[in-house]
């Protein structure tokens, strides 16, 4: 336990660089360039960390003011992704769960039910995050365990299916042999679908063509993700109450976020792709009858001009829908500058189309408001049983960008309750 404790808690900059590596080594790479490919790999996660806090920064004292201004007195609060990733990795669950996610995709790639390698081995908080919760509310080991790892199996077998359709949908990105085993991104794609299927049915929205590259060239300059980045940035500054300098300081840093991560994310997609070419010659050569993918973290969609500016434009909308939907305790806060990354995987199903996006993401929040209401008391449970002492003062809390307010946790979770009643 302390040894995996000390891994996690090196961060994916450092925790995919030594994955790279080691994978690169067991594929006969030479070790030069092994080492260089997980090196550019973390460097490229490093670049997209720094450029997302330096965003996450500036947007979140800017949704603090904008929660204050509509003074909303909510009792579940938001506390955040990163906070809910310690609460996986405290987890009472955490060391079988974790080792049965390995042996499961080995399992599952052996008769080829699933084409999906994952390497995104940081990012096993978010299941083990569902796992966490069912365990506080059931107090049952294996129901908590068994449950999770039939969710990460299914998720690997949509990673499958969903890959062609994401790698279509991102022409300029080289997403082959790429899949994205990302529950939390990957719950709400019927979501999109539904998003999609309303506007293409209803008459005068299915007119409406508001993908990047349309409005680049219907706006010229204006509709270049830099410059739009800092009219967003500038309307929420204004949104927020702030003064001249504030708005002009948040327009800039938003856009230099929406410039800027386009170059980091091709430094991480620079040594991702010699290991990937690599490891997919050898496998051609191994089984030449099989296809694999290589599952990884959506950051490396989180740069697409769609997703960027239809996360930063929900973010009003979400603090709204809090004040006026009935029986919501919700009280967005740490979450809001991160909503950006619902959309990574919800993009391709909507064509990039940042209006059905965006009415996608207003279903969405909707659903993560009352599923937050409901399972606030497994999710502030789960944080004590992980001797989380951060969450202290709070009467309940929860997060906005995870797992256990998608409709699959919600789903679970209480399915899992069911069944530990019936025992």
């Amino acid at each position: 336990m302390p040894i995996i404790n000390m891994i996690v808690n090196l961060g994916s900059a450092v925790m995919m660089p030594i994955i790279f590596f080691v994978v690169g080594m067991i594929f006969r790479m030479h070790p030069a360039k092994a080492f260089k490919s997980g090196m550019l790999v973390g460097v490229g996660f490093t670049g997209v960390s720094m450029v997302i806090t330096m965003m996450l920064n500036a947007l979140g004292p800017a949704s603090k003011a904008m929660v204050e201004r509509l003074g909303l007195q909510l009792t579940v609060t938001d506390v955040g992704w990163g906070t809910a990733s310690t609460i996986s990795w405290g987890s009472p669950i955490m060391l079988v769960t974790v080792v049965g996610f390995l042996v499961i995709n080995a399992i599952l790639l052996i008769p080829n039910i699933t084409k999906t390698v994952d390497l995104d081995i940081f990012n096993f908080w978010i299941f083990l995050l569902v796992g966490t919760a069912i365990y506080a509310g059931t107090d049952n080991f294996w129901i908590s365990v068994v449950a999770v790892w039939i969710i990460y199996a299914l998720t690997l077998i949509v990673a499958d299916i969903t890959q062609p359709i994401i790698q279509k949908q991102f022409p300029n990105k080289d997403l082959d042999g790429i899949s994205f085993p990302h529950l939390t991104c990957l719950a709400w794609v019927p979501f999109g679908i539904i998003g999609n299927w309303i506007c293409e049915h209803m008459p005068g929205l299915n007119k409406i063509q508001f993908d990047p590259e349309t409005i680049n060239r219907r706006l010229g300059i204006l509709g270049e993700p830099i410059s739009f980045g800092a009219i967003i940035g500038a309307v929420m500054g204004i949104f927020a109450g702030y003064d001249i300098p504030k708005v002009l300081t948040l327009a800039v840093n938003i856009a230099a976020a929406m410039y800027l991560l386009p170059v980091v994310v091709n430094v991480l997609v620079s040594g991702l792709v010699m290991v990937k070419e690599h490891v997919n010659k050898k496998l051609r050569i191994w089984f030449p009858n099989r296809k694999f993918y290589i599952g990884m973290d959506t950051a490396l969609l989180i740069d697409d001009p769609a997703v960027l500016s239809t996360g930063l434009l929900l973010l009003p909308f979400a603090i709204v829908l809090a004040f006026i939907l009935p029986g919501n305790k919700v009280l967005p806060f740490a979450d809001l500058a991160s909503l950006m990354f619902l959309f990574a995987i919800i993009a391709p199903f909507c064509k990039r189309n940042i209006f059905r996006m965006l009415i996608s993401g207003i279903l969405i929040i909707i659903v993560i408001f009352y599923a937050g209401t409901s399972l606030a008391p497994e999710f502030t449970k789960a944080a004590v049983d992980s001797h989380i002492t951060s969450v202290k003062g709070f009467t309940f809390i929860t997060n906005l960008v995870g797992p256990v307010t998608t409709w699959v946790g919600w789903l679970f979770i209480k399915g899992s309750e069911l069944i530990a009643t019936l025992l």
